[in-house]
C-alpha cells in the first residue's frame, strides 16, 4: 500500500531539509509542492505584495491526485506550507506539522531574508497555529505535530520515522506558542502583521 506523508508548517520550519531526509531514508519520490506547481502550469500569477506564486487549488489537486496514483514507489513524500489544503485526503496517509519556537523563527527567518510584512506575516501564521488548524480540518486523524526548535534535523527526522513505524505516538496541540508569549509579555513584539 502507498504511503503519502505530508510535510508542512510556516517557512524556516524545516520542511524541505527533513523532506528530502525522508526521501533518502525510505527510498520515496519526493514532491516539493511549489516547483510541481510551476512544472505544470498551476499558478495564476504572482501576488507581489505578499511575494509568493498565486496556486491553481481545484486543478493542483487534480493534478498531484493523478501524479501520485501513477508513481510506482511505495513511500512519496510531499513538502508544501499548503500541503494539507490541496493534496486530497483520500491519498493522504500522514500529515506532519513543522513547528518552531517563533523567537528562533524569527532570527532563521532573517537569515533567509524575510523582511517587513512577509516576516511577521509568516510568525503570525505559526504563532496563531495556521498550517496546524488548516492540517486538521482537512486531513483528521492523520496529523501529527513535531517541534523542530533546536533540534538538527536528523533529530526530527528520525522522530517522523519513529513515528511512521509506531514506535512514537503521534501527538497534536502541545505547541502553545501564544501562550509561551503572553506569560513572557512579548506578544506585541512578535505578533504584528
Amino acid at each position: 500500500m502507498k504511503r503519502v506523508i505530508l510535510i508542512t508548517g510556516t517557512p524556516c520550519t524545516g520542511k524541505t531539509t527533513i523532506a528530502k531526509q525522508l526521501v533518502q531514508k525510505l527510498g520515496a519520490e519526493y514532491i516539493n509542492l511549489t516547483d510541481f506547481a510551476i512544472n505544470h502550469g498551476l499558478t495564476l500569477g504572482e501576488d507581489k505584495e505578499r511575494q509568493t506564486t498565486i496556486i491553481n487549488e481545484k486543478t493542483m489537486r487534480q493534478k498531484l491526485e493523478e501524479t501520485v496514483r501513477k508513481i510506482p514507489n511505495t513511500d512519496v513524500v510531499i513538502d508544501g506550507h499548503y500541503a494539507a489544503a490541496v493534496v486530497p485526503t483520500e491519498i493522504v496517509s500522514n500529515v506532519f506539522v513543522l513547528r518552531r519556537n517563533p523567537k528562533e523563527l524569527k532570527r532563521f527567518m532573517q537569515t533567509r531574508g524575510y523582511a517587513n510584512a512577509k516576516l511577521w506575516e509568516n510568525l503570525s501564521a505559526e504563532i496563531l497555529d495556521s498550517c496546524l488548524i488548516e492540517a486538521l480540518q482537512t486531513q483528521q486523524g492523520k496529523v501529527c505535530e513535531i517541534d523542530t526548535t533546536g533540534k538538527l534535523s536528523d533529530e526530527v527526522t528520525a522522530e517522523i520515522l519513529e513515528t511512521l513505524d509506531n514506535h512514537k505516538e503521534c501527538c497534536v496541540g502541545f505547541v502553545d506558542w501564544l501562550g509561551m508569549l503572553e506569560k513572557e509579555g512579548l506578544t506585541e513584539q512578535y505578533l504584528k502583521a
